[in-house]
């Protein structure tokens, strides 16, 4: 599968911040409201944001080449 699960919730959780911030929008309902101006765009930027982050994010692997990680360490050590 392509994404996990983590990253259908983080999906959602983007999802649900970008309606909260057009609702909130539209509540307000003003052209120089503080709400409509400053509050909503930085929520929907936000969820935005977080919907690219929870595409691209991946669990980390855990790697069993222990052994060729402390060997390189070793190199560049000298």
């Amino acid at each position: 599968m392509v994404l996990s699960t983590r990253n259908y919730q983080l999906m959602m959780l983007g999802v649900a911040l970008v309606v909260i911030g057009y609702a909130m929008m539209r509540i307000e309902n003003e052209v120089d409201g503080i709400i409509s101006l400053y509050v909503a765009p930085l929520i929907i930027l936000g969820g935005y944001l977080e919907i690219i982050y929870a595409i691209l994010w991946r669990p980390r692997v855990k790697s069993d080449n222990s052994s060729a990680e402390e060997s390189v360490e070793a190199v560049v050590e000298g």
